[in-house]
C-alpha cells in the first residue's frame, strides 16, 4: 500500500474544500487552514493551487482513459464493455468523491493543461461512442439516438459522486450490477 505523501494530504484536502465551496471561491489560506499549517508552508509541497486541480482533474481523466483502452480492447460483448464502464465509474468515483467534484465542475478552470484534458475527455467519449455504435450493428443494443444513449449513460455515471456519500455502506460490486440493469435493461418488467 502506498504510504500517503504531505503532497498527497494537501491534495486530498484541497479536493474536499473545492466540492464544497467551488474552485474559485477556496484560497490557498483556506487551504492552509483546513490543514492546521500556515500558508507558506503549503509551497514547500505544492507550487500553486492551479497544480493541485491539475492534479486532481488530469490523474481521474488518465484513470478513466486507461481503464476505457483497456474494456475497448477487450474481447467481450458490447454489454460486458458497458458493464464494464459501469464498473469503472462506480469504482473510481466511490474512492474520489472530492476529486470527481472538480473533474466535473472545477475542469473549465484549467489553465496550461486544458487542451490536453480536453483531449481526454474527447477520447473517451468517442470510445464509449464507439462500444454503443459496435453493439447497434451487432444487434445487442437497439438501435436508437446514439448521442441520446452516450448522455444518458454518461449523465448519470458522471453524478455518482453526488449520490455516493449519502449513502452508507456502498457496496460497488452492487450498485454496479443495478446501474447495469437500469442503464442497459431498462425498468420494464
Amino acid at each position: 500500500m502506498k504510504v500517503e505523501t504531505r503532497k498527497d494530504e494537501i491534495i486530498k484536502t484541497a479536493a474536499k474544500l473545492f466540492k464544497e465551496k467551488g474552485y474559485s471561491a477556496v484560497t490557498m489560506r483556506d487551504l492552509a487552514r483546513a490543514m492546521g499549517i500556515k500558508a507558506a508552508s503549503l509551497y514547500n509541497h505544492i507550487n500553486s493551487k492551479q497544480e493541485i486541480l491539475k492534479d486532481i482533474i488530469i490523474s481521474l481523466a488518465e484513470t478513466f482513459t486507461e481503464g476505457m483502452k483497456r474494456i475497448k480492447s477487450s474481447d467481450t460483448s458490447s454489454i460486458e464493455k458497458l458493464e464494464q464502464v459501469i464498473t469503472l465509474h462506480v469504482e473510481i468515483s466511490s474512492k474520489n468523491i472530492y476529486g470527481m467534484a472538480s473533474l466535473n465542475n472545477d475542469w473549465m478552470h484549467l489553465e496550461e493543461k486544458l487542451e490536453y484534458y480536453l483531449a481526454l475527455r474527447s477520447g473517451y467519449e468517442d470510445d464509449f461512442r464507439n462500444i454503443l455504435e459496435e453493439g447497434v450493428r451487432g444487434n445487442e443494443i437497439e438501435d436508437v439516438n446514439i448521442e441520446v444513449m452516450l448522455f444518458s449513460i454518461l449523465s448519470t455515471l458522471r453524478s455518482l459522486y453526488l449520490w455516493i456519500p449519502n449513502k452508507e455502506d456502498v457496496n460497488t460490486q452492487e450498485l454496479s450490477k443495478n446501474l447495469s440493469k437500469v442503464l442497459l435493461h431498462g425498468i420494464h418488467t
